[in-house]
């Protein structure tokens, strides 16, 4: 018995995988070593410049830009229920799916998650709280579940939108926000700090996933907080500082998910332990240690909605209409696209548990560990499609908001076409933005392999597949993207 422990041990594992000397038995070396290695490196301290620092440590951040979001968000409101009721005259609509909405995603990827520092529905949690707040803790069956509840929202209002008429509808973009608000204040008024923003909030999700691209990254000095003796302030508050809306600890925080740089803890901590950095995009999804599951499944139903998007933008879609009545003699609009929203948000998932699968085979995780794994590499792509698709909107109606805000204030009314620029050059940079994604989501897969797996075979054997995904979703996307699409206004 102990000359067959000494030969696994140091040839291979009862699977037959290579263990190597002094690793145990049935122990792989890949686990222990993934164990072992650093963590992301951390480039130049932006809190290092006099400015930043000061900044982020003024009272009156980041309320001074709260304030003027507020105001631009009560006009959209305003509009939006009062105002014209054709999107296309409508300067609410124009401003929140024609400039707000396409702008997102590049805020993340710049900023990461700082949208949500300026956020007028935070600022109305933290009002509510402090008027009436109850307080009580996030409920744990929110803390397992939220981001599923999060993927379902997500899926439930894409699919409210095409079958109710939400982004073409004044009204029903106004009657999404006030049921917006109207959970934010319910959460507020009965839960700690933003539990909303954290746990049920599909924007809150979005921008989770997409900040951990982004270019900004805040933490905390290991050898600074280890000496601390300030109670945790950076995650409890002080006095005269608000405790972390989002319940992040800076001292274990190992990703930017769930950070607004909001500066609470820039302020409260005694040490000066806090460093806000920049780094490449994607760097993050490369150091990631624990995936989940949940995450790497919204970044592929986000990829399966912008397909869904794109397609009903599209010529085809009366094609495949009347294809589908002629076929099933079905002539219910919500019917059908329900079953056609299915199966484009399924297609991506089912493609990453493919790959998962496949992977699986020549490599030490298992179809689900591979898919939550390999799902943060798609978040490139991810986001290259979704602004690729927003871009669109952005250049080929941007002009309505000019039109519609002026009209505001006495000026003409919309004359000529609402685009910057023609259809032409606008697939030209649809293109060039899916090509970065490429690359990105190419690299990133590269760079998670490359850490997971000392053994060149494993990284083969898990990158070939992944490798396929990848090439094709952006081949799916630059199908589409090479025909015209129907505007939103």
């Amino acid at each position: 018995m102990s000359h067959d422990i000494k030969t696994r041990t140091a040839g291979t594992d009862r699977h037959g995988r290579a263990t190597g000397a002094g690793t145990g038995p049935g122990i792989d070396p890949d686990d222990e070593q993934f164990e072992q290695r650093p963590g992301e490196p951390l480039g130049r301290d932006l809190l290092k410049n006099r400015v930043v620092s000061a900044v982020m440590r003024s009272r009156w951040y980041p309320g001074v830009f709260q304030i003027p979001v507020a105001a631009v968000f009560g006009l959209v409101g305003y509009q939006l229920l009062t105002g014209p009721a054709k999107a296309h005259d409508n300067a609410g609509t124009a401003l929140m799916w024609v400039l707000w909405w396409p702008a997102l995603p590049l805020v993340y990827v710049l900023l990461g998650r700082f949208w949500c520092a300026v956020c007028p529905f935070a600022a109305i949690s933290d009002f509510v709280q402090k008027l009436v707040g109850v307080n009580r803790p996030v409920p744990a069956f929110l803390k397992k579940y939220g981001i599923w509840i999060i993927d379902a929202t997500f899926l439930a209002i894409t699919w409210a939108d095409h079958v109710f008429g939400i982004v073409g509808s004044p009204w029903g973009s106004g009657i999404l926000l006030l049921l917006l608000t109207f959970s934010v204040i319910v959460s507020g008024a009965f839960f700690q700090r933003r539990t909303f923003c954290r746990y049920l909030c599909f924007l809150g999700g979005l921008s989770a996933n997409y900040s951990r691209a982004g270019m900004l990254t805040l933490r905390a000095t290991p050898d600074v907080c280890a000496t601390c003796t300030a109670k945790a302030a950076c995650f409890n508050g002080t006095a005269t500082t608000a405790p972390c809306p989002l319940f992040g600890f800076p001292r274990t925080q190992q990703d930017s998910a769930n950070c607004t740089l909001c500066g609470n803890c820039v302020k409260s901590c005694p040490n000066d332990a806090i460093t806000i950095t920049v780094r490449n995009p994607t760097k993050e999804l490369w150091f990631l240690r624990n995936p989940k599951i949940e995450e790497s499944f919204l970044a592929m139903a986000i990829m399966g909605i912008v397909i869904v998007q794109n397609v009903t933008m599209l010529k085809v879609w009366e094609d495949v209409l009347a294809w589908v009545e002629r076929i099933t003699g079905i002539t219910s609009y919500p019917v059908i696209f329900t079953a056609v929203f299915a199966v484009g948000v399924s297609i991506p998932v089912a493609l990453l548990a493919l790959a998962a699968k496949v992977a699986a085979g020549g490599n030490i995780e298992s179809t689900m560990k591979n898919f939550a794994r390999f799902g943060y590499a798609l978040i490139p792509l991810d986001i290259a499609a979704h602004l690729a698709h927003n871009l669109f909107h952005l250049l080929a109606e941007g002009k309505s908001v000019f039109y519609t805000v002026s009209a505001l204030f006495g000026g003409q009314a919309q004359e000529g076409s609402a685009a910057f620029l023609g259809s032409g050059t606008i697939q030209i940079l649809q293109f060039g933005i899916l090509a970065l994604g490429l690359a990105g989501s190419l690299y990133t897969a590269r760079r998670i392999a490359h850490r997971r797996y000392r053994n060149p075979a494993r990284r083969r054997a898990t990158l070939i597949p992944f490798t396929v995904l990848i090439a094709v979703l952006a081949a799916l996307n630059v199908a589409m993207f090479l025909f015209p699409m129907a505007h939103r206004m």
